[in-house]
This record gives structure tokens, sequence and C-alpha cells, in this order.
């Protein structure tokens, strides 16, 4: 297994008989290098010891000896790492496996370089309580292998929890962890606490049926069952792949419950790892990528701008210490499983630790896509300018801009199709509007472009401008509007 490194102190737990003492070994070959004693706690049966914060690396091993009128029960886990522990969860683009993903027989070959990538996987459990154990693993703490990464289809281990530890690997060159845990068709509601869905006024609602809802919906059945039962455990962050299932779900709610899930989870594995999971650990996430739909409805637009708590990117004022990659231009119109399904989690994964540099590791890289930082109105030339925060490249010249124009009280979204580009502005004809522009939107659509074919990406890092929506009712002929912070 992968114990949490330095500054951090790791966290390990047992149950045992009530009163008797627990003496918690770790041997560097054949030297204990450290020793903890407690005690077995009277009601929970449990007991619990924090490490002195370890530099990365090992083999090591942990010796657990319980002592109880002169009867001595020990247990022993050999070949244990330390180096950085990730959590990854959400629904069934989290959950399908390599076997699934583009190149998969060459990705499950290729397990040799990454030993020290070490995998666990939950298995699909529900609970109507919170539990303090796992009733049930799928994988226990394991070395890659073809065989438990390409174990079946949505099954076992995540592709992309797997492909974004490999990519960490080859930055850091020290020991990842990886836990999987999710399932395939939950709404966010199934992963929060009953505190979280109280904060965000959902439990003053039924439950809805939903298309998107295939696994369990039932209010916080998966906290209970699949997240709680590891919030003892020392973590560096958690990777995060959900939304779909709230596209028709509470979607008007998603822009609180994804932040309040995000908060509960940080406060919860804070205090159940006694502090040592730091307070507002780094927790990545993906913006949906595109569906083919036989509606043209904004909803799936929607999800990916509360995913964003409305900001249209991250981190920011109610998502701090968060990174997000954009995969709506990672669509799949030949995916066996479903175009909801897109096959290139490499990409994800990829945009996915890009973040997680920046954010965990405090390195200075850029992470997110060009974003909008200013607008500038030229209605005597038709003209809508603007500025961006990175250097942009247009990719291609078809049009996924769009201005609200209003007039007589209706406003109806037109096409604002690229005018000039320079290095970090462009310009929109806005000449079509007749009345007064109300907002402008960028690839708010399901599927707004084909496979990393959308209009702005930044040129050296390769990555999408983020969808966004921006009003722009108090902005007069000549006035500037700031977007981006």
């Amino acid at each position: 297994m992968v114990l949490q490194k330095e500054p951090a102190g790791a966290v390990i737990w047992g149950y045992g008989i009530s009163g008797a003492t627990v003496t918690v070994t770790l041997y560097q070959q054949q030297e204990a290098i450290m020793k903890k004693v407690t005690s077995v706690k009277a009601r929970s049966h449990s007991w619990m010891v924090v490490l002195d914060p370890m530099k990365p690396g090992g083999p090591y091993k942990v010796m657990a000896q319980q002592t109880f009128r002169r009867k001595n029960i020990t247990l022993r886990v050999h070949d244990v790492l330390f180096g950085d522990v990730w959590l990854c969860s959400g629904q069934s683009n989290m959950q399908m496996t390599v076997s699934q993903v583009f190149n998969a027989t060459k990705e499950l070959a290729n397990t040799a370089a990454y030993q020290s990538v070490r995998i666990f996987s939950v298995s699909l459990i529900q609970a109507e309580q919170e539990l303090e154990d796992l009733a049930q693993v799928d994988l226990q703490w394991a070395k890659p292998t073809s065989e438990n990464l390409g174990h079946g289809i949505f099954t076992y281990m995540s592709a992309v929890c797997w492909l974004f530890g490999r990519y960490l690997y080859d930055t850091l060159q020290y020991p990842i962890g990886l836990i999987s845990s999710s399932w395939a068709g939950t709404p966010i509601e199934a992963w929060s606490s009953g505190r979280s869905l109280r904060a965000c006024g959902v439990l003053t609602r039924g439950l809805i049926q939903s298309d998107f809802v295939t696994g369990p919906s039932k209010y916080s059945v998966l906290w209970n069952a699949m997240i709680h039962p590891l919030h003892n455990m020392t973590l560096k962050g958690v990777i995060w792949y959900q939304g779909e299932s709230n596209v028709n779900f509470n979607r008007d709610l998603y822009n609180c419950t994804f932040p309040a899930l995000i908060e509960d989870w940080r406060q919860t594995f804070h205090r159940g790892s006694q502090g040592q999971t730091e307070r507002f650990f780094p927790f990545g996430f993906v913006q949906l990528s595109s569906y083919l739909s036989a509606t043209s409805d904004d909803t799936f637009p929607q999800i990916r701008w509360h995913q964003t708590a409305d900001f249209g990117y991250v981190p920011n004022a109610r998502m701090p210490s968060t990174f997000m990659a954009v995969a709506m231009d990672l669509c799949d119109r030949k995916s066996p499983f479903g175009s909801i399904h897109p096959r290139d989690k490499q990409t994800v994964a990829y945009r996915l630790h890009l973040g997680a540099r920046a954010v965990a590791y405090g390195e200075k890289l850029i992470f997110q896509g060009p974003l909008p930082e200013n607008m500038e109105l030229l209605a005597d030339k038709g003209l809508l300018n603007l500025t961006y925060s990175l250097e942009i490249q247009v990719q291609r010249q078809h049009n996924i801009f769009e201005i609200s124009c209003c007039s007589d009280h209706q406003c109806k979204w037109l096409p604002a199709p690229l005018d000039t580009v320079s290095a970090q502005s462009l310009a929109l004809n806005v000449r079509s509007c007749r009345g007064t522009p109300a907002a402008l939107r960028y690839a708010w659509a399901t599927w707004p472009c084909e496979y990393k074919q959308c209009p702005l990406y930044h040129p050296g890092s390769a990555l999408p401008a983020p969808p966004f929506v921006a009003f722009l009712t108090d902005l007069r002929p000549g006035a500037h509007r700031r977007l981006a912070e």
C-alpha cells in the first residue's frame, strides 16, 4: 500500500478487544524505526495512531500487535511505501476501466515502470447510516497489473484515476496511492452527507426520476457506505468526475450541492484524520464532456457552469483549492459505451494532472485555458471586443459565440461571428443585434465542437477555453466589463 508522506502523518486504525493495548511498529528491513502505543476504545472497539511524518519512499513493514490478558494478536503489512494518496470518485466516466479507453492494450501493458503506484478499489455498496468501515472491497491494495487495471468494463479500477496517478508519478518520481470509489449513473445527492444536502435545501424535495440516473439515487447512501468509511485516512487530495446524472435531477441546485460536497468532505476527512489531512485539501474535477442528444436543450451547459459555482473557472471564492479539467472538446461519436462515455481518458487525466501540479503542488504552470478578462462594446462599429487572460489560438473558424439580443422585453440568442483575432483579444460581430445586447455565451451546447476542434485554445498548453456566460446589461457603449478574476 501507499501511506501519506510528510508533512502530514499517516493515520493507521483498526479494531480490537475493548481495553486492549495496541502497539504499531514501523520497520525498515529488520530494524524498528518507529513505535506508537494506544488502547482500544470501549464503545467503538476501535484504535488509532498517527505516525510521525515520513519522507517519500520505502519499502517498510507495518506491524500492529494487540495485547490483552497475556493474549497477543499480530497483523503485518509488507511492502508499504510513503507518498501521496489520492481518492477518486464519481459516476461512470470515473468508473470506466483502462480496458475501455483508447489504446487499451498498450495502456494495460504499461505497468512495469509504475510499480510504486498502488491501487485500491471500493466495492459498490449502499447504506442507510454512515459506516465506520468498508463492508466490502473489490481490490485490496495492489501493485498495478494488466489484470487488475482491465478487469472487465466499469469494474475495479478507474482509468481516469490510474492515468492521473501515472502522470503524477512521472512528474513527482515518488510513490502514489490511488483509491477508486465510484458508481455509474449516480447523482451527487447519493455522495453527499445529510449535512451538505440540508445546507442546499435538497431534503425538502422528493426524489425525481431521471433517465440519466441508473445507479443508486437515494440521498447519502454512497457517502455512507463508500466515502465515510475512508474518512480516517490521511489524504493528499481528491479527484471527481460526476454530473451527468444531475442533468435532470436537481440541476438548478448543483451550484450549491457541488461546493457543499467539497466543503463537507474536507471537514470530515480533516477531523477524521486528527487534522492530518489538510483542511482545504486540493479537489480536482472534470467538467462534463459532450453527448449526442436527441434534444437541443441547454441542460449540459448549465451543469458545466454550475460545476464552477457559476464562475466559469476555478479556483474561485466559493471553491478554493480546486482545479478543473475541461473536457467538452473530447467527444466520441463512436464510443461503444455510448457517446456519454468518451474513450479519451488520457487527455482528461493529463489536464487534471496539470491542475494538480499547479494547485496541489504549487508549480508555476498554465493549467486552464484562456478566459475573457474584459469586454468592451463598440456599438457604432457593431463589435464586442474580448480581452483574454492568456494568449489565444483560433483552432477552427466555426462560430460558437452567441449574443442575447433584447427588444420589447423579449430576448433571443443570435450568432456572434468572429470578426478579428489577435494574440490575446478578439472582436465579435454583433451587428445582427437590432436591440440591446444583454449577454454573451461561448460553447453553450451539449456538443459544442468536434474532437479537439473547439475554436479557442491556449497555443502552448493546448488547453481549451472553458465555456462561459456573461451578462452585459450594465455594459454601456464604450464601457468595460471585467469577467475573470
